[in-house]
């Protein structure tokens, strides 16, 4: 039998610099699957760009122990045998044992995944979340740290979702750059359903051009066709990859990846994560042309460019939605970006749940359990355009104001008097993480 290229000894750079160069590229890799050889071949290319032989990788015990670390990181809730994380961990050598087991032998099957309805932020909608089972999540993260890494060396710079190294904010920051250097016209793309809409057999084709092994195929169809358990009755999928499996979030840059290629090698400057992408132009007949590329390959990848909510906007004359943030034109004609509506209303939605003027809780109390959402939500939205902040931090002091309001035996919200009675310092004092100060920090680091 012919050795594939990834069990040959692979070629060695000259010196140990360029190894070590080589190497630092894949420094998030599980390194219970990827060997330095292995590292340095998938960075030269293997021949005919195809890998063999990866089951035995999935299923070696320290990959999965690996990958049952990572389940247990994230936690999560339980899935259809109702068997949670913590429950998996306590017979942990049995469990994996028996998964080693059922996938040497071909007879591990996935089991059913459990769907449920969560509120989309700021919204009144809803969003469906698979959860598959805890054993189940383990198996699909040991594949994925097998496999993401062939397919990671081949996607374009501009995708920035699921991404080892990469995230929000490098896509925010591109899209600034660029609006900064006169893309003024952009293309605000909306794939409708995209998760539950990616057709399995072309997306098998795009694993079937990097992966040889068939085990390890048919054990991402099953996970692709695992029975979905709703309230009312389980049924198999045709297309989609459910969100909340572990696979989903890789299977979902592999099936967008031609467009990717397509949209640079045209020239337009595309900017996405996961299914949420812009495509920023000069013109708008640029904006015009790379709208039609993407609805014709849309439309042959069995996807829809959803009709109302995909649009092309003159930043100059409207604003639009990216990741979080409203990038909009203010009154001295500079571009800038805040938190868009439904981030502050999920935001003001968790502040008044803290903050009700019947909460029994001591003012200390109250103000740690808001600092908690305060900081994180001003890590992400730290950049803002500065008015936000003010603004915030006043619409939370009123908010506690009316708590003390009360206590003192009056109605209504905090106003009046109230503020010279607890004051700004006040509240300052008490601890209250302030919006404009920590906004004022981080100004003054960027320009360090």
């Amino acid at each position: 039998m012919t050795k594939s290229t990834e069990d040959q000894p692979a070629s060695v750079p000259v010196t140990a610099q360029q190894a070590g160069d080589t190497l630092s590229r894949w420094d998030w890799v599980e390194r219970a699957v990827w060997t330095d050889r292995m590292l340095t071949a998938l960075s030269e290319g293997v021949k005919g760009n195809v890998w063999f032989r990866m089951i035995d990788k999935v299923y070696s015990e320290r990959n999965l122990q690996a990958a049952y670390a990572k389940v247990a990181g994230n936690d999560g809730a339980p899935g259809v045998d109702r068997i949670t994380v913590d429950e998996f961990g306590l017979h942990l050598d049995l469990n994996l044992k028996k998964l080693i087991d059922g996938l040497m032998t071909d007879t591990y099957r996935p089991l059913e995944i459990r769907r449920v309805m969560i509120p989309k932020p700021g919204t009144n909608e809803q969003r469906p979340l698979g959860i598959p089972t805890v054993r189940d999540r383990v198996v699909q993260a040991a594949v994925l740290q097998v496999i993401e890494p062939v397919f990671e060396r081949e996607f374009a710079p501009h995708s920035y979702g699921f991404r080892p190294g990469l995230g929000c904010k490098d896509a925010l920051r591109l899209v600034n750059d660029l609006l900064d250097s006169g893309y003024c016209h952009v293309v605000d793309v909306d794939l409708k359903s995209y998760f539950d809409t990616i057709p399995h057999e072309p997306l098998l084709a795009r694993l079937r051009e990097r992966i040889a092994d068939g085990r390890v195929l048919a054990l991402i169809e099953r996970f692709l066709t695992a029975g979905i358990m709703t309230e009312w009755e389980t049924y198999v999928p045709e297309k989609g990859a459910p969100q909340g499996a572990v696979l989903s979030p890789l299977l979902s840059n592999i099936y967008l990846n031609p467009l990717d290629h397509l949209m640079a090698d045209q020239g337009f400057q595309m900017v996405r994560y996961a299914d949420d992408f812009v495509i920023l132009c000069r013109s708008a007949e640029d904006a015009e042309r790379a709208l039609t590329v993407v609805r014709d390959w849309t439309a042959q990848a069995g996807l829809t460019v959803h009709p109302t909510k995909t649009r092309i906007v003159d930043i100059r004359q409207a604003g639009f939605d990216f990741l979080g943030y409203r990038f909009q034109t203010v009154r001295n004609g500079r571009i800038r970006h805040w938190p868009r509506r439904k981030s502050l209303t999920k935001l003001k939605d968790t502040l008044r749940e803290k903050t009700q003027r019947n909460n029994g809780r001591s003012l200390s109390v109250i103000i740690q359990q808001v600092n908690v959402s305060l900081r994180g939500w001003f890590a992400y939205f730290q950049h803002s355009y500065k008015p936000t902040f003010k603004y915030l931090d006043s619409w939370i002091r009123k908010r506690l104001r009316s708590i003390l309001r009360k206590r003192s035996g009056r109605r209504g919200c905090g106003r009046g008097r109230d503020h010279h009675t607890w004051t700004n310092d006040f509240f300052i004092n008490a601890g209250l993480y302030n919006l404009q100060a920590q906004h004022h920090v981080a100004v003054q680091s960027c320009h360090r």
